[in-house]
């Protein structure tokens, strides 16, 4: 009997994959809405949003660049991330499997929305890279041939031409790594990009706190700001599971002062 936001999960469900939870809201009467950040806004709905001032586009891609010694979580970091592990143990750990649900609704949000032909088995892959000297970070220093950065991708294809690709890059600074990955000169960002005509590249920046900043991670604000000022529009919604394509555009409010 109650409506429910959530950040986990639910922005693009199957419809095997949804069937149960779409059952319980219809004898409930509310509606289900899965929103966020990545996934659950760059990584679909604002590509998708954009994508509206070109045409004949071929290739769609949705890529976060974050510095993780801002992410004061050890326990998580270490033992669900895989920083401070061996790159095999990392990469057998639970972090792919826990990001590939709602990163691949995403992508397959974008491959329905633009009509791509893709094939239904969305690609998911992984890499690390290890320090090559100690890296201070919140889970204690990193040591050499330790994992200290990752990215995960996920990828849909139309024969062997990738058409929507979703990447997270996820760093303990850009300093002593082997692969020598860094954010380039842009440094830490959300950045979109569509290819068609005409291409272009959109690129977000404020989400990710700095080093040595207080306060609480700005990704996280506005992971839930979103939540929240859903909430109307979700509220107001026939019963059933709600995504992005079944809500109105809705926005944030005015600070009281100004109201």
């Amino acid at each position: 009997g109650k409506n429910v936001v959530t950040p986990v999960g639910w922005v693009y469900p199957s419809t095997k994959q949804g069937a149960p939870m779409r059952e319980a809201a219809l004898a409930g009467g509310v509606t289900l809405h899965g929103t966020g950040i990545a996934p659950g806004g760059i990584s679909e709905k604002f590509p998708l949003l954009f994508s509206v001032m070109s045409t004949g586009v071929t290739f769609v891609r949705a890529e976060e660049f974050s510095d993780l010694r801002t992410y004061d979580a050890p326990d998580v970091l270490r033992h669900v991330m895989g920083f401070g592990e061996t790159p095999d143990k990392a990469l057998t750990g639970p972090m792919q499997k826990l990001l590939d649900s709602g990163f691949i609704q995403a992508v397959r949000m974008c491959v329905d929305e633009f009509g791509f032909n893709a094939d239904p088995k969305i690609v998911a892959r992984q890499e690390v890279a290890v320090a090559t000297a100690p890296i201070d970070s919140p889970l204690g220093p990193i040591q050499p041939g330790q994992v200290a950065a990752r990215k995960f991708h996920w990828e849909a294809l139309v024969g062997d031409e990738v058409v929507v690709r979703v990447t997270v890059n996820w760093f303990m600074g850009e300093e002593n790594l082997d692969p020598a990955w860094d954010f380039g000169p842009e440094g830490q960002r959300y950045e979109m990009e569509v290819k068609g005509n005409p291409d272009f590249t959109v690129s977000i920046k404020g989400f990710q706190g700095e080093v040595g900043e207080d306060g609480p991670e700005p990704g996280v604000v506005g992971t839930a700001a979103h939540c929240v000022n859903s909430v109307p529009a979700v509220c107001a919604a026939e019963p059933g599971i709600a995504t992005y394509l079944d809500l109105p555009l809705f926005s944030a409010k005015a600070a009281p002062r100004l109201r």
